[in-house]
């Protein structure tokens, strides 16, 4: 899933990761997601000309994924698993419940506000896959610088 962040991003990434997996993966989730965001939340320093704002649709197969977010240094989640509730089984080694372990630690960590919906769909990897995408691609575009200014009528983030 990170690969495919990464790559939809157009992020060089590489992770390395240690953890407690024969237990289960979810602090190693978690940890990813909070390092992740904080060297995001780093890279954007006082996020002066990012084109900050950012929405994208990626269909999977059967599902479609929506991931909205504002690089506005408020930090909050949405996460809606969909129809279904919950996502659940284990995709690698990543147990699907984990994923909005990951957003929420990426989101509050990234100072960002993140709103990632599955809208419908039902198989898990899908779900999961369309998500990250998604988030890739709306990452690159609000990071994307576009002048010298604050998009903000405050003129701070």
């Amino acid at each position: 899933m990170l690969t495919l962040l990464a790559g939809h991003g157009s992020l060089d990434l590489e992770i390395k990761a240690r953890g407690d997996l024969a237990v289960d993966a979810h602090h190693t989730v978690e940890d990813t997601g909070i390092v992740l965001g904080e060297a995001l939340r780093k890279a954007l320093g006082d996020r002066k000309g990012i084109c900050r704002y950012a929405t994208r649709f990626v269909p999977m197969d059967e599902t479609l994924a929506m991931v909205s977010l504002d690089l506005c240094t408020r930090a909050y989640l949405h996460f809606d698993p969909g129809p279904g509730g919950p996502l659940t089984g284990v995709l690698g080694s990543m147990e699907a419940e984990t994923a909005p372990e990951f957003f929420r630690a990426f989101a509050m960590n990234g100072s960002m506000t993140l709103h990632a919906n599955i809208l419908y769909g039902d198989n898990t990897h899908h779900k999961l896959e369309a998500l990250f995408k998604a988030l890739g691609q709306a990452l690159g575009e609000a990071a994307r610088i576009e002048g010298s200014r604050v998009f903000s009528t405050k003129g701070v983030l």
